[in-house]
C-alpha cells in the first residue's frame, strides 16, 4: 500500500505527467517538427496534416474539431496556407490561442497572393522558432525557461544548417545556379541563397507534359543554358531521357517542399528536408 501511494505521489508531482503537458496543435508536419524541437516533452503535440500529406489541399477530418477544441495553443503557418483552418477553429468552439509562426516575415508574392512557403529559407525558419518559443512560454509560463533553452539549442542547429546551405551554393559557379522546376514553392529559397528556379514554358503542373511541351522545354534549356531540370510530374522515362540526351542537362531527383516524409523517407525532419534538397540541387548543378 505504501509503495502504491508513493507511485501516485510521484506521478502527481512530476512535471512530465501527461495531464500537465501543454496541449498544442500544429497545422502541418513541417511546422510540427519546429514546435516539437522547442516544446520537447513539456507539450502534447497534435499535427493536423501529417507526413506525406499536402497541406494545400487538406480536407479536415471529423476528429480535427475536437483536437482543436482540446488544445490550449494552435500554431499555424499563416500567409494564406491553411485556408481551411479558420472555419475549423470557429466550428470547434475552441478557446485556444491561435499563433501565426510566420509573423514578422515579409512575404514574397506567388502570383497575386502571398507566397506561404516562407520556411524554405532557413533564416525564416529561425523566425518561426522564435515565435513558437514566445507562444509556448506565454501560454505556459511555468515552463518558459525550458522552452527558451530548447529554442536556443535548436536555433544553433539551424544556424549551422544555414551555413551548410550557403557553403554548398558557393561551390556552384554563378552561371550554373539555375534550374527548371515545376515547383512553385522555392521562392524564399531562391531569394535567400541565389539559385534561380525557372518555370517550364507552357507546362501545367497539374498534368504530365506532352511531346510538344517537352520540345518547348528542350528549346528553353538550350536557349537559357540551364544545367538542371526538376520536372517531377513526368512519369515517362523516355521523355526524361530525351531531355537529358538533347540538352545535356542533368535531370534532378525529388525536391521536398510542402510536407515532411515518414520516418523511413529522406526527410522526416525539417533539417533533413533542407539537407535533402540542397544535396539534390548541388548534385544536379555540379559540373
Amino acid at each position: 500500500m505504501r509503495r502504491v501511494l508513493l507511485c501516485v505521489l510521484l506521478l502527481i508531482a512530476s512535471p512530465l505527467h501527461a495531464a500537465e503537458r501543454l496541449n498544442v496543435v500544429a497545422s502541418f508536419s513541417i511546422l510540427a517538427d519546429l514546435v516539437r524541437n522547442v516544446g520537447g516533452d513539456r507539450i502534447s503535440l497534435t499535427t493536423l496534416v501529417g507526413a506525406d500529406s499536402d497541406v494545400h489541399v487538406y480536407t479536415p477530418a471529423p476528429g480535427d474539431a475536437k483536437r482543436i477544441a482540446d488544445a490550449k495553443l494552435v500554431i499555424v503557418n499563416g500567409l494564406g496556407l491553411e485556408g481551411w483552418l479558420p472555419r475549423l477553429v470557429q466550428s470547434s468552439g475552441s478557446k485556444a490561442r491561435v499563433v501565426t509562426a510566420s509573423a514578422g516575415i515579409t512575404p514574397l508574392k506567388l502570383g497575386t497572393a502571398a507566397d506561404p512557403h516562407a520556411w524554405q529559407s532557413v533564416p525564416n525558419a529561425k523566425a518561426y522558432v522564435t515565435n513558437i518559443a514566445t507562444a509556448l512560454a506565454t501560454t505556459d509560463p511555468n515552463d518558459a525557461d525550458f522552452f527558451r533553452a530548447e529554442a536556443k539549442a535548436y536555433l544553433e542547429k539551424l544556424e549551422t544548417l544555414d551555413r551548410e546551405v550557403r557553403e554548398a551554393v558557393a561551390k556552384i559557379p554563378p552561371e550554373r545556379r539555375k534550374v527548371i522546376s515545376t515547383h512553385n514553392a522555392f521562392g524564399y529559397f531562391a531569394a535567400e541563397y541565389g539559385i534561380q528556379f525557372i518555370a517550364p514554358l507552357g507546362v501545367s503542373t497539374e498534368t504530365e507534359p506532352s511531346a510538344r511541351d517537352i520540345a518547348a522545354i528542350i528549346g528553353q534549356i538550350k536557349a537559357q543554358k540551364i544545367p538542371a531540370v526538376f520536372l517531377e510530374n513526368i512519369s515517362d522515362d523516355r521523355l526524361i531521357r530525351r531531355i537529358a540526351a538533347e540538352t545535356g542537362a542533368k535531370v534532378g531527383g525529388t525536391l521536398i517542399s510542402d510536407g515532411l516524409t515518414g520516418e523511413k523517407g529522406p526527410a522526416p525532419t525539417y533539417i533533413d528536408m533542407v539537407r535533402h534538397n540542397i544535396k539534390a540541387l548541388t548534385s544536379a548543378l555540379d559540373q
